[in-house]
């Protein structure tokens, strides 16, 4: 006798999800607690020309918490008191950040995209003034600059974080103690720090004078510990029935990390090389002690001026004119776009393959 198996998930019974059993009275009381307070706050700032900000805390805010409350008493009972002022608190606070973070890209964006044109992203500065008009000149030789000192720091950072991550989660050393503590007090290291570090050390010995490489020693220190905190956290996340089974199946220590607990942590370590070159690339107090601000384009590392956009902003908001001002803003936007190139392709290159898709079929047994 054949039993026939239906893997179609459609005909599978689907659990309906918690918010989907919300009543409509429940959404009623929800819909009329929320609207009722924006409505009040709206007609006191329009009658009586109230600071918006101050109506927003003095009125808005208390008037939805109270709000909130009695909608959890109606739906909830008292249970539900607790639960309306937090959903309250989540909401502003998350609103809060995100007009912030959407307010500083707006201002990014409307200051320095009249400054954008493609003279701006690949001529340098050689000839250009203060008070230079924004048809000449640009920040090419700032991008070469900051690849340049990022790329170095990333190349030397990036195998010491992972083999540190490594230590941490496949051995049972006596030092990780140790090691965890130095990451968490490196973590907190003020950035000016690592650059006088550096600067005291190689430059002003007479080692060495200003150039690229010293700035890339100055931001290491600020990389490693971000990288390697999150590397870790991305390795402990594998489950560890993958690499119990690859033990099991007679693989050896290395080859289970290698080839199962390596490949299924790929994206949370691709994350952590990002946050740590986020973490750098708009550093500014390193690489002012450390580089040399150079107008022309430098690609050797090894000696000479370099400029890199964090010092070709410093430079020219410090020059005060309205012009440099401009071009200060446009790098901004530039430093921006930047991260965002670098970010997606990175993540377009992290991507796993897409599987070919084989159609269903149903599976016969006895």
């Amino acid at each position: 006798m054949e039993k026939v198996i239906d893997l179609n998930p459609v005909s599978r019974p689907k659990t309906a999800a918690p918010w989907s059993r919300i009543s409509v009275r429940s959404r009623i009381i929800l819909f009329v607690t929320s609207v009722i307070p924006a409505a009040v706050f709206l007609l006191l700032l329009v009658t009586l020309q109230l600071d918006f900000m101050a109506g927003l805390l003095l009125a808005f805010l208390p008037m939805q918490a109270v709000s909130s409350a009695i909608a959890g008493v109606l739906i909830y009972g008292r249970r539900g008191i607790l639960d309306g002022l937090l959903v309250v608190a989540t909401m502003f606070l998350g609103s809060f950040v995100f007009v912030l973070l959407v307010s500083v890209l707006w201002s990014v964006v409307q200051a320095g995209f009249s400054t954008l044109s493609p003279q701006f992203i690949y001529q340098n500065d050689r000839y250009v003034t203060p008070t230079t008009g924004l048809e000449m000149g640009g920040v090419g030789h700032a991008i070469l600059g900051t690849l340049l000192i990022v790329g170095l720091s990333t190349i030397i950072t990036v195998p010491l974080a992972l083999a540190t991550a490594v230590y941490l989660t496949e051995t049972r050393g006596k030092s990780r103690g140790l090691i965890r503590m130095l990451l968490q007090a490196m973590s907190g290291l003020p950035s000016v720090v690592t650059g006088l570090f550096i600067y005291s050390m190689l430059i002003l010995s007479g080692f060495t004078a200003y150039a690229g490489w010293t700035g890339s020693l100055a931001l290491i220190p600020l990389m490693l510990p971000t990288v390697a905190r999150v590397a870790e956290e991305s390795l402990r996340l594998v489950p560890a029935e993958l690499r119990n089974g690859a033990l099991g199946l007679g693989a050896s220590a290395w080859s289970a990390f290698s080839m199962v607990t390596l490949p299924a942590a790929k994206s949370g370590l691709v994350t952590a090389v990002l946050l740590g070159v986020a973490r750098i690339i708009g550093e500014t107090a390193p690489l002012l002690l450390t580089t040399s601000l150079a107008n022309t384009t430098n690609l050797n590392l090894l000696e000479g001026g370099i400029s890199t956009i964090p010092t070709y902003l410093y430079g020219y908001v410090s020059l005060g004119y309205d012009t440099s001002i401009q071009r200060a803003w446009g790098a901004a936007l530039v430093l921006l776009m930047l991260v965002g190139i670098l970010f997606i392709a990175a993540r377009v290159a992290s991507s796993p393959k897409s599987a070919k898709k084989t159609p269903r079929s149903e599976v016969k047994g006895k």
